[in-house]
């Protein structure tokens, strides 16, 4: 970053300098309110491990220089949480570069890179917002967020669980996992939770540009006799380790690498690949003379530096292999410097035609089987699924057609109809069928919803009509006149209606003053997009798309209200 020192290897030694750990110690203690109740204690044995004793619970939490890990005590005394120092430093730097001059934070950044003052900062969660749609942008209707300073003068607990209510729901809007997460745990400063989710929303950043439409020369990467179709059903990870390979093979270097930890961890593939695309930068194979590998590690990350990409690693997480940073260090540099030829015109009419969004995720069933086991709460067996390697490959075709039968299995057991589809179909990338099943899923889980309202509510089950009537009896409860008659009312493609019910549900959270007449189409767009915010900022979990209000897709609508009448009921 401009303005930081350069990088400054230490000497390689067998042991860990005590005085750099106690320093370690000192910073984390003054670095945030979490902090400021440690103090340090004896190490037990050995200066490589400093133990700061917790004065609040009974806890410790524990700094280990030379492994580059620290230990945070968890929500039970008898529970410690690791977190590793270099992915805290380099997300840290990430979310300081990215965020740089926003109004809304002001004076707040840059964090400090090596406390904790981050964490204490993502709280109130305008940061982790910010960071959502810097990744994918657009996802979060910024008007919605509560921001000190304005109406508010200060936030108080409701407030940041409101903002933290939109980071989760718009975090799993995006693709994130966040099962174990909630705002209770982002208002607490865990921080073993909210660096995990930092990772998500970093890595789903880099990876969503690692698209054939953003890139069409990715068309070079196909193998001989392999289709596009069969390429761009490859995760993001595969295809990155495919750019890395194809850069190394056309350097006529004989080694190649199938992860992102114990394959490059000695720097050579990096020299030969950085040297590779970055000739015209000066980046030569001379770190391959080097044989310190820390040093090598330095002067690999200065090459890069000269590309403008010396981002994620340090010469320490290089060492180590981090899957992590080493998978964001290369999807970086892919994005900046791709250095693939471009692709003819003939190539670009079979990449135009060719949309294969989700199918990546979907083909080896392991994504599916996921969602049935959040949406059919055990329904998945997970002695039965094949799970992806954990240093980052890829499952074999027999085991994908495994997992993607269970899949159907699974569905038939619960009543989806699935009739001449069979598990092949999807891991061969048959998109009708694929959707038609995720389809399915998606309206089991809005059915479960509503299952449960009704018992709540003494009924045997909701129906359409009873969902329009309610709906219809929220946007006049709020003083609105806005009705519909069914989920197939053109009217609610200029998304006033949902605002208005979202209005009845609770007056304070639309400001009409945001709202457009929704005569245009930008107008219907940024109305839908405040009231899919605005339901998320409520607790509600939402499944679509602005797009899908204001083109009026009635099955979408109907599980958007129906998520809104489950939330209604928790309020």
């Amino acid at each position: 970053m401009a303005g930081e020192p350069p990088y400054n290897p230490p000497p390689h030694s067998s042991g860990a300098d005590p005085f750099r750990a106690q320093e370690l110690i000192a910073k984390l203690r003054d670095s945030s309110p979490a902090q400021k109740r440690m103090s340090t204690g004896p190490a037990p044995g050995a200066a490589a491990s400093i133990v700061a004793q917790a004065t609040g619970g009974g806890g410790r939490a524990r700094a280990t220089s030379n492994a580059g890990k620290i230990h945070v005590q968890g929500s039970n005394a008898n529970v410690t949480h690791t977190i590793n120092e270099d992915e805290r430093t380099e997300f840290t730097r990430h979310i300081n570069a990215v965020l740089a001059g926003d109004p809304d934070l002001g004076s707040r950044l840059p964090f400090p890179t090596d406390t904790f003052e981050m964490f204490d900062d993502c709280k109130d969660g305008l940061v982790l917002a910010k960071l959502i749609n810097d990744s994918v942008p657009d996802t979060i209707d910024e008007r919605v967020l509560n921001l000190p300073g304005r109406k508010i003068k200060t936030l108080n607990a409701f407030h940041k669980t409101e903002n933290n209510n939109i980071v989760i729901e718009s975090a799993k809007g995006i693709g994130c996992s966040v099962v174990n997460i909630g705002s209770g745990d982002i208002i607490e400063g865990r921080e073993h939770l909210i660096l995990g989710l930092i990772w998500q929303i970093i890595r789903r950043g880099l990876l969503g540009k690692i698209d054939i439409k953003l890139h069409p020369e990715l068309y070079r990467l196909l193998e001989e006799d392999e289709t596009l179709e069969q390429f761009l059903r490859l995760p993001p990870e595969q295809i990155l380790l495919r750019w890395v390979n194809y850069h190394l093979k056309a350097a006529n270097w004989p080694r190649r690498v199938n992860n992102f930890s114990s394959d490059i961890k000695d720097g050579e593939n990096y020299t030969v690949l950085l040297a590779q695309i970055g000739s015209e930068y000066g980046n030569t194979r001379a770190p391959l003379q080097t044989n310190d590998l820390l040093q090598r590690a330095e002067q690999v990350l200065e090459n890069a530096d000269k590309m403008g990409c010396r981002k994620f690693l340090t010469p320490t997480s290089l060492v180590a292999g981090n899957p992590k940073l080493n998978l964001a260090f290369v999807a970086n540099l892919f994005n900046n410097h791709p250095c693939l030829d471009p692709i003819t015109e003939e190539e670009k009419l079979e990449v135009e035609d060719f949309d294969a969004e989700g199918e990546a995720r979907s083909s080896d069933g392991t994504i599916l089987l996921q969602a049935y086991d959040k949406v059919i709460k055990g329904s998945v067996n997970q002695r039965h699924v094949n799970k992806r390697p954990a240093h980052g490959g890829e499952v074999s075709r027999f085991k994908a057609v495994e997992n993607t039968n269970y899949a159907i299995e699974l569905g038939k057991q619960n009543g989806f109809s699935l009739v001449g589809i069979q598990g092949a179909d999807i891991t061969d990338g048959q998109r009708t069928l694929t959707l038609g099943l995720v389809w399915q899923l998606m309206r089991k889980d809005i059915t479960l919803t509503l299952s449960a309202l009704a018992q709540r509510l003494g009924k045997r089950e909701i129906t359409d009509s009873e969902m329009v009537r309610w709906a219809n009896e929220m946007s006049k409860k709020g003083g609105r006149n806005s009705a519909i008659r069914s989920f197939k009312d053109p009217s609610i493609g200029t998304g006033i209606f949902l605002l208005d019910v979202l209005n009845g549900m609770k007056s304070s959270y639309v400001d009409y003053d945001l709202v457009t007449p929704g005569h245009t189409d930008d107008d219907a767009y940024l109305n839908a997009k405040l009231s899919i915010s605005i339901a998320r900022k409520m607790g509600a979990t939402i499944w679509l798309v602005p797009e899908d209000i204001c083109q009026v897709r009635s099955r979408l609508v109907t599980t958007f209200i129906g998520s809104l009448m489950a939330t209604s009921e928790r309020m």
